[in-house]
């Protein structure tokens, strides 16, 4: 008989869906800092549509944009959805997991009850007219970040998907190597595999910023799987070396140079004296890493305003700098006589389409890129996770919190169910 509620890690029988789930919820009263924004809360098991699966949730990925949602800036996701109609008031994120289809809706055909799942992290309406029309979903105007700007993510014992953001989970991954890729690793693959002409090819020189972060270790192992040749940015040493073992060809620690913020007005010659002295220093590193005047075909950025005059200048003739966030701002200066001169490109870049996704699982499951965990807590450590990651004083790689699965290392139900049943 179905209880109203399970405790966290107690598995339900199979198919049966409580009234109510424990989550972790962000309410407006308490946006601040992520260490005090998020609460374990008793609330309602979301309702499956059409197309959609409940999914019981083993683990769940730690990313920034949660950071942005405690902070309630900048963008209150919970005023934008209230604006929109959801009477919920509150806000479950968590935008990658992984876990064991608990039902399905009305229309799913390609996953079934019990199937072991990767989720990713893109919503859109598959009946939308630019959908209808042939536009790549990943760019439809219907396209929203389940778990951030759409609501029901991962952190909680059940989650509603749609039935395109399953895939299947490597076996052998465990719960919390599942849960902890799926947004980093195909961001960073769209990013460098999916722009054509600038797609990473044998010998390509390529500038990673962040490189010891989730995004820059999975891009630092898909350009080398590519044959190209990754740098990686870094703040210290300690993320040199974890950049350095992962692949790359070698590392530059930011902090060493101080031009960094916006640019200079170019009317101003004793301070574009200035910082065109620190950026040129800067690609200068990279040519003595590559030991020849080379510079970056592919500049993979997230940083933004802080670092964007630079990445945009360092990028090679002909070459792109791709962007998927602006963690330091949302400002991008340059100097637009050396972007069109040179034949520069600026790409934003957004997540990942359904086929980019399953290919870096089938990447994964084929041992060839590792998903790089460092971290795992529990679902009551989901504030202090994001806390690690909005300070900077989280380890290099990819973060996790364990959510049905009773401790880190079990690789599918069964053996969840056998670790239960010897507590």
């Amino acid at each position: 008989m179905t209880k109203s509620i399970y405790e966290v890690g107690e598995i339900p029988p199979m198919g049966s869906v409580p009234e109510q789930m424990y989550a972790s919820v962000i309410r407006p009263e308490r946006y601040g800092p992520p260490s005090g924004a998020f609460e374990i809360e008793r609330v309602p098991v979301p309702e499956l549509g059409r197309g959609q699966v409940l999914v019981l949730v083993m683990a769940a990925g730690i990313n920034y944009n949660n950071v942005w949602a405690a902070l309630g800036y900048p963008f209150d996701v919970i005023a934008a959805r209230t604006k929109a109609g959801d009477e919920t008031g509150f806000h479950i994120g968590g935008s990658e997991g992984a876990g064991v289809v608990w039902a399905v809706g009305e229309g799913v055909r390609d996953v079934q009850v019990g199937s072991e799942v990767c989720l990713s992290g893109l919503q859109w309406d598959e009946l939308a007219n630019d959908i209808r029309l042939g536009a790549d979903p990943i760019l439809s105007t219907t396209q929203a970040v389940w778990g951030y700007e759409n609501n029901f993510g991962s952190f909680a014992q059940f989650t509603v998907v749609d039935e395109y953001q399953c895939h299947p989970k490597p076996a052998n991954l465990t719960w919390e190597e599942a849960a902890c890729f799926m947004l980093t690793g195909v961001t960073a693959y769209r990013q460098l595999r999916g722009w054509d002409p600038h797609v990473v090819r044998p010998g390509d020189p390529v500038l990673i910023w962040g490189g010891a972060g989730g995004l820059g270790s999975m891009a630092i192992q898909i350009v080398r799987l590519f044959g190209g040749v990754p740098i990686a940015v870094v703040s210290d040493d300690a993320r040199a070396e974890y950049c350095l073992r992962l692949g790359a060809e070698g590392v530059i620690n930011r902090k060493e140079f101080d031009h960094w913020g916006r640019l200079p007005d170019v009317t101003d010659d004793e301070a574009m004296a200035r910082w065109t002295h620190g950026a040129r220093n800067f690609g200068r590193r990279i040519w003595d890493i590559l030991g020849e005047r080379r510079s970056p075909r592919i500049v993979l950025e997230h940083v933004g305003q802080d670092s964007i005059p630079t990445s945009l200048y360092v990028a090679d003739a002909g070459g792109m700098v791709v962007i998927c966030g602006g963690t330091s701002g949302y400002n991008a200066d340059t100097d637009l006589r050396h972007f069109w001169m040179r034949q520069k490109r600026l790409q934003g870049s957004h997540y990942a389409n359904t086929r980019e996704c399953r290919e870096v699982t089938l990447l994964v499951g084929a041992g060839k890129l590792d998903p790089c965990l460092s971290w795992c807590g529990d679902l009551s450590e989901v504030g202090k996770a994001h806390q690690l990651m909005r300070d900077n004083a989280h380890p290099p790689g990819n973060m996790a919190v364990l959510v049905n699965a009773p401790r880190p290392g079990l690789r599918d139900l069964a053996s969840t169910r056998d670790a239960l049943a010897t507590v």
